[in-house]
This record gives structure tokens, C-alpha cells and sequence, in this order.
């Protein structure tokens, strides 16, 4: 309670603020230019805004937000898919919340829900056993989304769906791994980055070791963070004193979370279960092995194996959702931010998730 209490002391985060503003205008007076540190989490997105760090630092430090968002990221052609899915009355779909509004390429799950189709909003995938064994003339169809924060629960119930022998249960993998994004993001070259702020909830599974690519083959550094103020702050004082000394370096600041190896009973339950495979990321494009599908032993629990669903690209919009994600421009410099784009009458899925670069800015970062 005590550790607690110091990460929401006022006196404390303002002298945090003070310290780090005088190392980034020493960087800036080194370098000519202010330091450009990409947060890859979602939820550090929305901490850095509602907490006004974002704000306070625009003009001593560029904080970029990455692809951390699950929702955000997923590839429209996954919406359509379900949407397509829910068609038939002898299925049931299930999802997380933040996915029932983000658009398809003409409709969202909520539109279809509206129309009648079966799609239920859960809080967990092993919610879903629950629903296949209660309907057990109907498909159960499970959208599979996450990073790796999530994949070990997908893993889990997979494990209880074998345990419970369903045959009217599957998974419609859509999962997202962190190393591959980046190492993809630092091989295009689309923007300078200095550092990078990594995530806390994906680090408690992968462990801090994950991310040594970053300076073995980037040379480029890391710091693990936690979502206090105090913690974010503290994350980016450390990447700039690396930066002002010359440093590369991947410092865990989430120790009492996050261990060098990391949870290992997940990842062991992802080596059973999961497989590498290629996927699409909204705007960016098909990434190699930077997502888990399910081993062919467990075919039987892969909707994308078990339907066949034929679809067509996604209708183009003025959405530049791709780029905020690839931390290109801001949400501000999409032309239908805050006009045809608000958070009642979404038209990308960055405006839609509670971990959205848009939503974050909208509700916190907006100028009137």
C-alpha cells in the first residue's frame, strides 16, 4: 500500500516532471531536435494522455504511440469474417467489448447484432465454454484477438474445450506478437525513433530477455514500464539518461511485475498449443510469424480450418488509422478526427478501443 501511495504522490510526480523536462532540453540542446520515444502499449497511450504527461512534454519530448492496441490492429478482413460468420442461425459468435463497434468494410458486429445475429460480448474467452456447453446444437465461435498478454488464456481454454471433448466450440485466431511488429516498424524506416517505452502487461508474460533484440540488432533501447504517472515518467528519465551517455540498454523498471524470463507456465502453454504464422496487421500489411495459430493437432478448435469464408478487400476510407498506428502522424492530422470520426460515430478502430491513439486524444488531448 505504501509503494502504492508513493506512485500517486503529487509532490513526487512534479519533481519527476521537472527532472526529466531538464535532461530532454539538455538532449535538445545536444542534438538539435527533442527526443522521439515510441510507447508500444496501448494502455500507456491512454495513461500518457489522461494524465496530461502527454501534454505537458509536447515541447521537450515527442512521445509516439505504436502499435500496442490489440483492437486496433486487428485486420478488418477478421471483422468481416465474424460478421460473415454470424450469418447463419445455427452459430454463435463471442467477442470482447471494444470489438462489437470497430467497423468492417460495410458493417460492424454491433450492426449485425442489431439485425438479429447471435454475437455475444464476453469478459473472458473461458466465458465462451460456458455458452458452447449450454447450446450444444449451435456453433460457438470465439474472436481470438490479443497479444501476448491474452494468448495464454486463449491457450487455457482451448485446454478446457479439449477437457470438456467439444465439437461445437472453435477459435477464429486473429493474435498479434510485439517483437515482430517492431523489429518491422525499425526495418521500414518510416520514422526516427529513440527509444522505446515497452509494454508492462506483454513484458509479464514475455519477460525482459524479449526485447534484447533491440539493442543487439537495432541498437536502439528499451525500458519496461509500469502505468503509474510516477513509473511513466520515471521510464522516460531513464531512456533519456541512456541516450545523453551513450548507452543501449533493455532496463526492466517493472520489476515486482515483470521477471528476465517471465511467466513460464504461459509460454509453456503457447509452445503447446500455438504455431508461428504469417498475419495481416490493419495498416501495415501481412507480417511474417508475427501471430499464433493453433497447432494442427488442435484443428478441430480453428474456425478459420472448420468455415469456409469467402470474402472481398475491405472498402477504402479516408481512415488513417494505418499510419497513426505506425506512429506516422498524429490523430490529429487525419482529416475526419473529431468531425466524421468521433467516438459515438467511429469510422476506424483507433477511435473505438479504450486503448486507442485517437480515443486517448479525443477524450483527453482534444482542443476545443
Amino acid at each position: 500500500m505504501e509503494h502504492l501511495t508513493h506512485l500517486a504522490d503529487p509532490q513526487t510526480i512534479r519533481q519527476s516532471l521537472k527532472a526529466v523536462i531538464q535532461l530532454a532540453e539538455q538532449y535538445k540542446k545536444e542534438n538539435g531536435r527533442i527526443p522521439v520515444l515510441m510507447e508500444v502499449c496501448g494502455s500507456h497511450t491512454m495513461a500518457f494522455a489522461k494524465s496530461g504527461i502527454k501534454t505537458i512534454l509536447k515541447d521537450h519530448v515527442q512521445l509516439i504511440a505504436g502499435p500496442g492496441c490489440p483492437v486496433c490492429v486487428t485486420d478488418q478482413k477478421s471483422i468481416d469474417a465474424m460478421i460473415e460468420l454470424s450469418k447463419d442461425k445455427n452459430r454463435i459468435l463471442c467477442t470482447f467489448g471494444d470489438m462489437m463497434r470497430v467497423p468492417g468494410s460495410r458493417f460492424s458486429l454491433m450492426d449485425a447484432k442489431t439485425e438479429g445475429k447471435d454475437i455475444r460480448v464476453v469478459y473472458s474467452p473461458l466465458d465462451s465454454i460456458k455458452i458452447a456447453q449450454e447450446n450444444p446444437h449451435k456453433e460457438v465461435i470465439f474472436l481470438g484477438i490479443g497479444f501476448e498478454t491474452t494468448i495464454p488464456v486463449l491457450a487455457v481454454t482451448v485446454q478446457e474445450a479439449e477437457k470438456q471433448a467439444l465439437t461445437n466450440y472453435s477459435i477464429w485466431m486473429s493474435t498479434k506478437l510485439v517483437e515482430p511488429v517492431l523489429r518491422e516498424l525499425l526495418n521500414s524506416k518510416e520514422i526516427n525513433i529513440d527509444g522505446f517505452l515497452l509494454p508492462g502487461h506483454v513484458s509479464v508474460v514475455t519477460g525482459k530477455n524479449n526485447y534484447n533484440f533491440l539493442a543487439e540488432d537495432f541498437l536502439i533501447s528499451g525500458v519496461i514500464s509500469g502505468f503509474e504517472p510516477i513509473e511513466l515518467l520515471r521510464g522516460i528519465y531513464k531512456l533519456l539518461h541512456l541516450l545523453l551517455n551513450n548507452k543501449i540498454d533493455i532496463i526492466n523498471d517493472y520489476t515486482y511485475m515483470v521477471k528476465n524470463e517471465g511467466n513460464r507456465v504461459a509460454k509453456k502453454l503457447m509452445e503447446h498449443y500455438f504455431d508461428y504464422h504469417d498475419e495481416a496487421w490493419r495498416g501495415i500489411g501481412v507480417i511474417p510469424k508475427s501471430s499464433l495459430i493453433l497447432k494442427e493437432s488442435y484443428a478441430q478448435f480453428d474456425a478459420q480450418k472448420k468455415f469456409h469464408v469467402s470474402l472481398s478487400e475491405p472498402r477504402k476510407t479516408k481512415c488513417r488509422c494505418g499510419e497513426i498506428i505506425r506512429g506516422m502522424i498524429t490523430p490529429e492530422e487525419c482529416v475526419l478526427f473529431n468531425k466524421g470520426c468521433t467516438p459515438l460515430r467511429p469510422i476506424g478502430p483507433c477511435m473505438v478501443s479504450t486503448e486507442g491513439t485517437c480515443a486517448a486524444h479525443y477524450h483527453y488531448m482534444r482542443e476545443e
